[in-house]
């Protein structure tokens, strides 16, 4: 059996397409899987590295903000839907799923065309143009949130969550672990704020104009991850003695296991993988939704957890301001971060992969 799983650009997209990935695989040990993501992209590093042989297809997004520059990008689609014709001719899968980004548009255009099932997995809660797109040919669209079929033919929905990686576990060993890991006072409030693993301007300048109130919150410590694109420049403000002590600066945070274990609250942009490890791991979040994604759908997934009172919602614009009065009361009321945990908890979707994987299964065998 071959499998083609494609999408990418981002952690978001990759994180889950991997779990896929490994559930069709350790489902049925014969499958050969490809992955088809966007060149230059990050997937063509994460992917390789978690064992699969990955195609990049020339692709790129529109920019909605000039025209002028598009056309570039409209040469590039006419490539990549070329080289995904290919691809299905030489590769001849048995179903080919997309999980958003770039690439999947074009191969699934493709695979659809040559009459090979596709399954969609809609990551948030307000449907990507890709998907929207492709859903009229899907044979099953796999979505994380209720109410998609103002998106999608409601016959075609199934509610499985979002795959998340599947190495992350809080528990007591852990957090007595990461207490170590990261040089941390065990009897301090911890805040773990995250900007992705390229980092989020935004959040990086509100840790950076909290400073002096971070520093005089004495039982309170901050794991803070930069993202690579930024760290260079606040390393500066490291050496020069600017970050306060409590502050522990890191470019990327590789054991979030330990990170999770030992946050009391998590500071995020509000992406749909995110959001449904928060869920997973029932952690009390505060999001500042990004204004630079498609729709503005990080702040949809951010409603839709604050609607229900699982998270409390700063925006972008406000954040550098009132960020951190918002965490370090938030860190202190153990009554709100307790019913935060609670009630983001109980949004939770287990065994999504595999769900998913279940799914592919019926189509496989119809």
């Amino acid at each position: 059996m071959k499998i083609i799983v494609s999408g990418g650009g981002t952690g978001g997209h990759i994180f889950p397409a991997i779990s896929i990935a490994n559930a069709i695989r350790d489902r049925w040990n014969d499958v050969e899987i490809l992955f088809v993501g966007a060149e230059d992209r990050m997937e063509m590093e994460r992917v390789p590295a978690a064992g699969y042989r990955i195609i990049g297809l020339p692709v790129a997004g529109f920019d909605r903000r000039s025209l002028l520059k598009n056309v570039p990008v409209a040469f590039k689609l006419l490539r990549s839907m070329q080289k995904a014709r290919q691809i299905i001719h030489d590769f001849k899968p048995d179903l080919a799923v997309g999980v958003g980004g770039y690439a999947s548009g074009p191969i699934l255009k493709a695979a659809s065309a040559k009459g090979v099932p596709t399954l969609l997995q809609e990551q948030n809660s307000y449907a990507g143009v890709t998907n929207k797109l492709l859903a009229k040919k899907a044979a099953v669209i796999c979505v994380a949130y209720e109410g998609m079929e103002k998106f999608f033919p409601k016959e075609k929905i199934v509610l499985t969550g979002n795959p998340c990686r599947q190495d992350l576990l809080v528990s007591k060993e852990n957090r007595k672990n990461g207490y170590a890991h990261f040089q941390l006072d065990p009897s301090k409030r911890t805040i773990l704020m995250l900007g992705g693993s390229l980092g989020a301007r935004t959040l990086n300048n509100s840790m950076v104009e909290a400073f002096p109130k971070v520093a005089a919150a004495d039982d309170v410590q901050v794991i803070w991850q930069s993202g690579r694109y930024y760290y260079k420049e606040l390393q500066q403000l490291q050496e020069a003695g600017k970050i306060p002590p409590n502050v522990h600066l890191f470019d990327f945070v590789n054991r979030m296991d330990y990170a999770y274990s030992v946050a009391d609250l998590v500071i995020s942009r509000a992406g749909a993988g995110s959001i449904s490890e928060f869920c997973l791991l029932g952690k009390a979040v505060v999001l500042v939704p990004s204004p630079n994604v498609a729709e503005d759908h990080q702040t949809k997934n951010a409603q839709a957890l604050v609607n229900k009172d699982a998270a409390v919602m700063v925006s972008d614009v406000l954040a550098t301001a009132l960020l951190f009065d918002v965490a370090l009361s938030l860190v202190h009321n153990e009554t709100q971060l307790v019913n935060l945990s609670r009630n983001i908890a109980q949004l939770a979707q287990h065994n999504s992969a595999n769900r998913i994987v279940d799914e592919i299964e019926k189509i496989l065998v119809v």
